[in-house]
């Protein structure tokens, strides 16, 4: 009998030596069948496995190995490698991942809140977008919402082939971005959907980039200082008083025949919420670095409108912290200055929207490889999500396909504020246009423009195209300008364009304090 106890142990003992041995090596899901590697680009290729099991990476002519280290994770790097057929990586450990239709081309992140996260299916002609989707060198991943304190390892999601029986969910931008890029590049693109709608910026950037700078000392405090008040079972409580009122008040509506009042929610705890600072990037970002890509689009900034001066350095410092983490150089971030929206206003002033449309310039400015498309002619006074995502696309795609892939025949952008002179009682505009000359909408009279003296009282002025590159404004109020706005409130007017029609960008030529300037605390 204690021979036979003996064996037994043996067996289960070698057993487990064999399961030990032969445990199973893992991949992220950022790593599937039908993803776009990025051509000529080194490629990181990461996962686990037990601790000093040898994993090998093996795609087209090349084979890496390497042993996990103490704590399971691994990384090899492949070379670059060029377009080609598609191909078979294999990953080998305990045992053996294939990963098929595997193709090289151009890698591009998407990120921001609900313009950004906005679907083909929620867009204009969104049944016709669908049944023209039959896109097989388009690629698509979709990071599901997730919002946490911690710095996550992986998401579930997984690669899929564009096709029009699932494009509908997918980010219009993203999508009609990367469609523009495929079709003129004739190569392979894929698309990495990360976007959460309502979101600040200060949740995309990592905590150590905020940490790191007295600045965002104000947000971080206004949040530490929610947390340490949570109380579950105080908002349980709140919830419950809140639910009965609601439900007589409900059941009044109901029978005076009115509509039903909105439901109350119970409070979250704020340190899950998706607001909170890093906790979309712990979730949302991380998983994906360092994930060899070409760049990132950016649309988002309307739920930090109400801090607006903050977000020139906060938007760079986003930009910044995701470089970093992802440890290849400067590459391409691309952001969509925000839309006109509101109630359009008779008399120039001051606009918060305004101040976050330059913030978004000014962020870019101060970074390499970084810019702006604008969109200032295609939003909506009652909505805040404009449908046509088709043309947002397209001025994202002008600036990645002139800037990174040298395609100078295309006109990247709008015109764009230069410098102001003063003569007499007229101020003239110099503009950047970018090689295509300055015009107004279909030659109407131009509008938009207004002026200032020493006063700082704001007028409209009267404004003409002189030269290829330049505006003259006057106005009979103001005998000395020192100041010129276009475009510069929350739904603006104005119709400068260039002759690609692309609009110009709402501008300031004075500094004058703005109406978001003290704003720090979320």
């Amino acid at each position: 009998m204690r021979r036979c106890l003996g064996l037994s142990w043996i067996a289960g003992a070698m057993t487990l030596c064999v399961s030990v041995a032969q445990a199973e090596v893992k991949l992220p899901a950022i790593f599937g069948s039908h993803m776009v590697l990025q051509r000529d680009a080194a490629l990181p290729v990461w996962g686990w496995a037990d601790a000093g099991d040898e994993v090998t990476v093996s795609f087209r002519d090349q084979a890496v190995s390497t042993k996990a280290g103490a704590d399971g994770k691994w990384m090899v790097t492949l070379k670059p490698e060029p377009l080609g057929d598609p191909g078979t990586m294999t990953v080998t450990g305990g045992n053996t991942i294939t990963l098929e239709d595997v193709l090289m081309g151009e890698v591009w992140v998407c990120s921001g809140q609900s313009n950004m996260q906005w679907s083909v299916g929620a867009s204009i002609d969104a049944d016709l977008e669908a049944a023209s989707a039959s896109h097989p060198q388009l690629r698509l991943f979709q990071v599901p919402l997730v919002s946490k304190a911690e710095i996550q390892d992986d998401v579930n999601a997984a690669w899929r082939v564009c096709a029009p029986d699932n494009i509908s969910s997918f980010t219009a931008v993203g999508y009609f971005f990367g469609r523009q890029l495929q079709e003129v590049l004739g190569c392979p693109v894929g698309l990495i959907q990360t976007a959460w709608g309502g979101t600040r910026a200060e949740a995309w950037a990592s905590p150590e980039s905020l940490a790191a700078s007295p600045e965002y000392k104000p947000i971080l405090d206004t949040w530490a200082e929610a947390c340490s008040k949570y109380d579950p079972e105080q908002a349980k409580q709140q919830y419950e008083a809140a639910l009965a009122k609601w439900k007589e008040a409900a059941d009044k509506a109901k029978a005076e025949g009115k509509p039903e009042p909105r439901r109350p929610s119970l409070q979250g705890d704020p340190r899950l919420s998706q607001h909170h600072p890093s906790n979309l990037y712990n979730a949302m970002v991380a998983p994906l670095k360092p994930y060899a890509i070409r760049g990132a689009i950016w649309y988002q900034g309307e739920s930090n409108a109400g801090r607006a001066y903050q977000y020139r350095n906060l938007m760079a410092t986003t930009i910044q912290s995701w470089r970093d983490a992802w440890g290849q150089g400067d590459f391409p971030f691309y952001q969509v200055q925000l839309a006109n929206f509101l109630a359009v206003k008779d008399q120039p002033g001051e606009s918060a929207w305004a101040e976050l449309r330059e913030a978004q310039v000014i962020s870019a400015a101060s970074l390499p490889n970084a810019g702006v498309a604008c969109i200032i002619d295609i939003g909506a006074a009652k909505d805040i999500h404009p449908k046509d995502k088709q043309n947002v696309g397209k001025r994202l795609a002008r600036l990645a396909l002139n800037h990174d892939y040298g395609m100078k025949n295309i006109v990247p952008q709008g015109p764009a504020f230069k410098s102001l002179t003063v003569e007499g009682n007229k101020a003239i505009v110099e503009f950047e246009t970018y090689g295509a000359n300055l015009i107004s909408w279909y030659n109407e009279p131009l509008s938009g423009f207004a002026v200032a003296g020493e006063d700082k009282q704001w007028k409209w002025g009267d404004a003409r195209i002189v030269g290829p590159n330049k505006v003259e404004i006057s106005c009979k109020e103001i005998e000395a300008p020192v100041a010129v706005r276009y475009n510069w409130a929350d739904n603006p007017q104005g119709n400068l364009y260039n002759a690609t029609y692309l609009p110009a960008y709402p501008f300031r030529s004075d500094d004058w304090k703005g109406v978001t300037a003290d704003n720090v605390n979320p």
